[in-house]
């Protein structure tokens, strides 16, 4: 019997990791697509530097890695239980003498460590991550404006006082060519047309763009009063950025240092946190008896089923978690609450597709 058991376990577990391994490609391919889209036109429209679409890219698939693992997770074991109801195997099994615990092992055995996976993602990786974004976003802030230009985008300086445009910006960022400026300065604009242009660094530390072959016109719009002047070489100085220091929130600190100072905001962010690995544990569990496919109704009937539980139960994570920023509850009662109930139903569940049809 032990060597039937020890199949049964084999055959299972390399089906659901197969299966959550397949899920969780084709969820990650497609959040990192949507996510890539929309930051390569964060960069197109010149809100974010080039060199930068591929560090917010990682930060931002980061951040959502546990909803991403939590569903993956789910679904494959869901997907493998299933087919084996669907196929008839799970007939065959229990035919040769398996009981409702001899399904319970093999799932909790592979959904135990990716539990564990979550929780160090979700309680060291992603504070870290945003602890790392943060920074990084900063040293973008401080960067000069020049080094952050985009070819063919019309771009502001932080002061607002200042539109470039260039067609075409050299690797190291320090030559620029077709440069346009627009600027008002006392009621007056001023534009600049130059044919190239060079990042120079003077000896007290200050930057120039320097343009060379160029025109300046410089007047008030709505009066003909425009001046036009040719020049050889203008040097247009280039304002240091100042950027004043964030204090990160509570996504940025570590566990330890939430537990520390339990704020509601902080204990907000700790039940979020601990309700990933909790709620994929359970999940997990509760595809066992959710896989069920009953002959007299629809086999996609237990699948919408599974679906809505999962993203009831995951709205009511993010319900909770505001809830404890709010002060309407405190941590420990927001995580009895959520995922007692879903303990409760995950026992009623065994004992409705196990215990009540052996008694009837």
């Amino acid at each position: 019997m032990s060597s039937f058991l020890r199949l049964f376990d084999r055959a299972l577990l390399r089906e659901m990791a197969a299966s959550s391994g397949m899920v969780f490609t084709a969820l990650a391919s497609i959040f990192a697509a949507v996510l890539l889209v929309r930051v390569l036109g964060q960069a197109a429209l010149g809100d974010l530097a080039n060199d930068a679409v591929f560090p917010m890219l990682g930060f931002g698939f980061a951040r959502f890695l546990p909803v991403i693992l939590s569903m993956a997770l789910f679904v494959g074991v869901f997907m493998s239980l299933n087919r084996l109801w669907r196929d008839s195997e799970a007939v065959i099994w229990l035919s040769a003498g398996l009981g409702p615990l001899d399904w319970i092992r093999p799932v909790a055995v592979f959904s135990l460590p990716a539990a564990a996976i979550i929780a160090f993602v979700s309680m060291v990786l992603i504070p870290w991550s945003a602890g790392k974004q943060m920074q990084f976003e900063a040293k973008l802030a401080t960067r000069d404006q020049v080094s952050t230009l985009a070819p063919g985008v019309f771009s502001e300086d932080g002061q607002g006082r200042r539109v470039f445009f260039v067609e075409a910006v050299s690797p190291n960022g320090q030559h620029v060519s077709k440069v346009f400026v627009e600027s008002l300065q006392q009621g007056r604009m001023g534009v600049i047309v130059a044919r190239q242009g060079h990042v120079r660094l003077m000896g007290n530390g200050e930057r120039f763009l320097v343009l060379e072959q160029g025109n300046r016109y410089e007047g008030t719009p709505g009066i003909a009063d425009f001046r036009v002047a040719d020049f050889s070489s203008y040097a247009v100085r280039i304002e240091p950025q100042k950027v004043a220091e964030k204090e990160g929130g509570p996504h940025v600190r570590g566990t330890h240092a939430l537990l520390a100072a339990p704020t509601p905001e902080n204990m907000a962010e700790w039940v979020w946190r601990v309700s990933y690995p909790l709620s994929t544990l359970i999940l997990c569990l509760l595809a066992v008896p959710l896989s069920y496919v009953n002959p007299r109704a629809g086999r996609s009937l237990n699948v919408v089923f599974a679906i809505l539980i999962y993203f009831s139960y995951s709205n009511l994570v993010g319900l909770s978690q505001g809830w404890v920023a709010r002060s309407h509850l405190s941590a420990a009662a927001s995580l009895t609450l959520v995922h007692g109930t879903m303990i409760l139903a995950l026992g009623f569940a065994y004992w409705q597709r196990f215990h009540a049809p052996a008694r009837s």
